[in-house]
């Protein structure tokens, strides 16, 4: 068998099927709290997959703020937090979407936890 290295993009969507599909399998009645980053912004949002809405979402687009960076995440971390403690959603899946743990991703989910959600 002939081996090949994957590329960024290839290694990035096999992390993301890998985290989707377990968060799925657990069968897990928790909304997840999917987070998508770009070069110049983030999104994060609330999904629940049972019913196949979003409850809560947030940007930093939204949120009118210059840039992704790190202190943008950190804002748009409380914010989801904020708009999902006022929707009484306590508890979330954290689905971070092929993205690496660190930098951006990351300061976004210790913002949310700092803001009082827990997952």
């Amino acid at each position: 068998m002939k081996k090949y290295s994957k590329t960024r993009k290839q290694a990035r969507q096999l992390r993301h099927d890998r985290i989707t599909r377990k968060l799925k399998l657990n069968g897990n009645e928790l909304p997840r709290l999917i987070v998508t980053k770009t070069n110049a912004n983030i999104t994060a949002q609330i999904f629940d997959d049972a019913k196949g809405i979003t409850l809560v979402s947030s940007s930093s687009v939204q949120l009118k703020l210059k840039s992704g960076n790190v202190k943008a995440c950190q804002q748009v971390g409380e914010d989801v937090a904020k708009k999902a403690l006022a929707k009484n959603i306590k508890k979330v899946s954290f689905d971070r979407g092929g993205s690496k743990y660190h930098g951006r991703v990351q300061a976004l989910a210790d913002a949310a936890r700092k803001a009082g959600l827990k997952f």
